[in-house]
């Protein structure tokens, strides 16, 4: 697999090993990172998370000619989501093309939707291409981040006892990080197998086992296909059913890869093209149109021609407007819940028991494992640690009500601090990564100001961050986010901290300005 064209492999100085595994490639990450020191004491930028995001920064930092900053990462191999969620069936619902940097494009997808090892070797190989691997420190759990005022810097402390020192720090753990399990009464009690959807156990054998699936969201779509074909008897929990469209994948055909081996802007050019087709897709999923209702005509025709009994048609149709709810993807899903050895229950679960789970109508369903497909504790009204910022104040307490940050990358309060993929950047109808590009340049573009400058601190301006959130929130009122359903996007109380309200061309317009007069600065004073 090539990640990178030969334009931009000559411009980097860097060639791939074809064939190379990504356990091999995290293996000699690992090894690098172990030996690689920091020109001083204090870092320039320190990046938390070594998933897309952070490995963006990492190489639009070095791009930009800096490189006195390290990465760290929880875990022992890169990656981020596509490391952890490796599943059965674990795959994207955004074509490879698109979901994949522009900067380094891969001609090699196998697919037109990659699946998750796929994904995860093309992170790797990223890591590769562009000699990331001496600023990566790996098993390092940060659990602080603290503002000294007058250092100008940032400590970040660790779970493993290390401390680290950075003027600017980058945030870049992703919403979709930290496993979260239902609160549902009893789940402590189960005797059997626990699984969640993140945390896959590949040790656990499922050949003929009585095995429970509990939610039908974007994760247990693509799990519940696979796992029929195994298990002996699996039941499907629904709370919600969704809207759910056919995935048009496709084998990627030897010519094709050659095309764009040899002809790299045919793949730009397919970029492009996929980039508008998803992105005329907002006017039915963001806001409630007349292209929602045909959104949603399409869906009903596709469960009708897959799903021919009446009842479980009427089990599976959403009462929500396309788009409320994250919308699913799939070609095997009603297929698979219509096997001899499947059965799909909609009564609630009212507690979980030692043997299995008990639903509402008082019928106890035995099993030996409970697959959790139960979705991330998204930072909506928390922060994913412990952040102090000036004059000690703390994030998670001034985030409780709602997560808000300026264009979502900065926090008023806490200088210097830089959050990908921050409140109300979240999109609903395109790549991650396309929102994800211009939030990387915003980034780069503030930290070299604080560094060329001079600055001991940039920090945006309270009545800038309150303005941008208060339009922020007008428009999200219009959306079908907003709409009445219930949905991870939203807090306990219906505040949208999650998705961006518009198009993704806008996204990327308001990023690529750097309003200097929305930020307060103090020059560094050199004792």
């Amino acid at each position: 697999m090539d990640v990178i064209d030969k334009k931009s492999r000559a411009k980097s100085g860097l060639s791939i090993a074809k064939g190379r595994s990504a356990k091999k490639l995290a293996q000699q990450v690992i090894s690098k990172a172990q030996t690689s020191g920091s020109p001083s004491g204090v870092f320039d930028t320190l990046i938390i998370g070594s998933g897309f995001a952070g490995l963006g920064c990492a190489i639009k930092l070095k791009e930009s000619g800096i490189e006195n900053f390290i990465i760290l990462e929880r875990k022992e191999e890169v990656g981020g989501t596509w490391r952890d969620n490796q599943y059965p069936g674990a795959a994207c619902d955004i074509p490879s093309n698109l979901y994949s940097f522009s900067f380094a494009q891969n001609p090699e997808w196998s697919r037109s939707y990659s699946g998750s090892k796929e994904i995860l070797a093309y992170v790797h190989q990223m890591v590769e291409a562009f000699n990331l691997a001496a600023f990566i420190r790996f098993k390092q759990t940060v659990n602080e981040a603290r503002w000294n005022e007058a250092a100008g810097h940032w400590e970040i402390s660790c779970e493993e006892g290390g401390v680290y020192k950075a003027r600017t720090v980058v945030m870049a753990g992703g919403p979709l990080s930290n496993a979260k399990l239902p609160n549902i009464k009893g789940i402590e009690r189960f005797e059997g197998k626990k699984i969640h959807s993140a945390q896959w156990d590949h040790s656990y054998d499922m050949a003929g086992k009585r095995v429970a699936v509990v939610g039908t969201g974007a994760s247990a779509v693509q799990i519940i296909p696979e796992l029929v074909k195994t298990v002996g008897k699996l039941k499907v929990f629904q709370r919600t059913p969704g809207w759910v469209m056919p995935r048009p994948d496709f084998a990627t055909p030897g010519w094709h890869k050659a095309v764009f081996r040899r002809l790299p802007f045919a793949q730009t050019a397919v970029r492009e093209a996929l980039f508008w087709l998803h992105e005329s897709m907002a006017t039915a999923v963001i806001w409630n149109s007349p292209l929602t209702k045909l959104g949603q005509r399409l869906s009903l025709a596709f469960l009708n021609a897959q799903v021919k009994d009446p009842w479980m048609r009427r089990q599976l149709k959403p009462d929500f407007n396309l788009g409320c709810k994250r919308v699913l993807v799939s070609n095997d899903y009603y297929p698979a819940l219509q096997k001899p050895n499947c059965e799909l229950i909609t009564w609630p679960i009212a507690t979980i028991s030692e043997k299995g789970l008990r639903t509402a109508d008082g019928v106890e369903h035995l099993v030996d494992c409970i697959v959790f497909a139960t979705g991330f504790d998204v930072p909506k009204n928390s922060s994913p640690f412990k952040v102090t910022g000036r004059d000690g104040r703390d994030l998670g307490q001034e985030w409780a009500k709602g997560a808000k940050a300026y264009k979502s990358i900065n926090v008023s309060g806490y200088p210097n601090l830089f959050i990908t993929f921050g409140p109300n950047s979240g999109p609903g109808h395109n790549s991650a990564l396309v929102f994800m590009e211009p939030q990387i340049d915003y980034v780069v573009r503030g930290v070299r100001k604080i560094l060329t400058e001079g600055l001991k601190m940039l920090d945006v301006k309270p009545l800038a961050q309150e303005s941008y959130n208060a339009d922020i929130q007008k428009r999200l009122a219009k959306t079908n986010w907003n709409s009445g359903c219930k949905s991870w996007y939203l807090t306990e109380d219906g505040f949208n901290a999650t998705m961006y309200p518009g198009f993704a061309t806008q996204y990327a317009s308001q990023m690529s300005t750097f309003e200097a007069k929305d930020y307060v600065t103090e020059p560094l004073r050199v004792r």
